[in-house]
C-alpha cells in the first residue's frame, strides 16, 4: 500500500500483505462484555483508515460483464492533493486515444463529510454532492463514486465485530452501519490487517442482509520509491457485483508512476 502520509482507498491497501481471498481459518466473535470496547475501537479504527493516503499513478480499469467476458479496458490516472487539513483525491478516466472521458474529485477533511464532484466529458465538474447522491458508477465500472471515497467509514456506527486469521494474517473485522441506507449499502464489513492497519477485503450488504458487492486485493510487487528503496506496492484489486457477477479490476502500472 502506498502509505506515505495519512489519507485513504479501497485503494490504499496492503503493504507487505498476501492475497487474502480464502476462507478464514479462525474466528473469534466478541462477547457482550466487550461491546463498548468494540464500539470505541471501531470508531478509532475508522478514523485512522480515513487518514490513509491513496495510491497515485496510472492504471487501467478492466470491465467484465455478467457473462464472464472482459469487454473493456479504460485508462485511468489517480492523483492526490493536500492543503492544510483538507485534501482531494482525483480520479480521471480516458478514452483509448488518451482523451479525457470522466473525472471524479473527492474532497475530504478532518471532521467533515466527503464531497463528490463528478463529470463526464465534455461537461465540467458540477456542484459538490454528498452521501447517497453519489452512489453512481465511475466510468461504467462496478465502483461507485462513494466506493472510491470510502464513504462507509464516515457513517456514525463503527464497531469491531470479530477477529479472524486469513492465510496467516491477523485481521480485525470492522462493521460500518449506514443510518439511511435507501437503495445503497446498509452495512459494510471490512477485514483490516491488524499489523499494517490496511483494508484487505470488504463486503457490502443491503437492508435485507444480502451481499451487494465484494472487494478484494490482488497481487503486489516490489518497486523502488523516490529514494531508490524497494517497497511493496499494490498491483491490482477487484470489486464484484454479487447480484449479477459483473466485475471490475483496477490494475496499476507501477513502472509508469507519476
Amino acid at each position: 500500500m502506498l502509505l506515505q502520509r495519512p489519507h485513504f482507498f479501497w485503494i490504499s491497501f496492503g503493504r507487505g500483505c498476501s492475497i487474502l481471498a480464502a476462507s478464514c481459518l479462525l474466528t473469534a466473535p466478541l462477547d457482550a462484555s466487550e461491546r463498548l470496547t468494540a464500539d470505541q475501537e471501531g470508531r478509532a479504527l475508522a478514523a485512522d483508515l480515513k487518514l490513509l493516503r491513496p495510491i497515485e499513478g496510472n492504471g487501467v480499469l478492466r470491465l467484465r460483464n455478467p457473462a464472464g467476458k472482459w469487454f473493456a479496458e479504460i485508462p485511468v490516472r489517480l492523483r492526490f492533493m493536500e492543503q492544510g487539513d483538507s485534501w482531494q483525491s482525483i480520479y480521471e478516466a480516458f478514452t483509448p486515444e488518451g482523451l479525457p472521458a470522466e473525472t471524479l474529485v473527492v474532497t475530504g477533511g478532518l471532521g467533515r463529510p466527503n464531497q463528490y464532484q463528478h463529470a463526464v466529458a465534455p461537461a465540467t465538474l458540477g456542484a459538490p454532492k454528498s452521501g447517497a447522491e453519489s452512489n453512481v458508477p465511475f466510468a461504467g465500472s462496478e465502483f461507485w463514486l462513494t466506493d472510491l471515497g470510502l464513504e462507509f467509514l464516515h457513517w456514525p456506527t463503527q464497531q469491531i465485530v470479530k477477529r479472524e486469521m486469513r492465510k496467516g494474517r491477523a485481521c480485525r473485522v470492522l462493521e460500518s452501519v449506514n443510518p439511511n441506507p435507501g437503495q445503497g449499502y446498509a452495512r459494510v464489513r471490512s477485514w483490516v490487517d491488524s499489523e499494517h492497519q490496511t483494508i484487505l477485503r470488504a463486503e457490502a450488504y443491503d437492508a435485507a442482509g444480502k451481499t451487494l458487492k465484494e472487494f478484494s486485493i490482488g497481487s503486489f510487487k516490489k518497486v523502488p520509491d523516490a529514494s531508490g528503496k524497494k517497497r511493496w506496492q499494490l498491483k491490482s484489486m477487484e470489486i464484484r457485483n454479487e447480484r449479477n457477477d459483473a466485475r471490475t479490476r483496477l490494475e496499476f502500472d507501477l513502472e509508469l508512476r507519476d
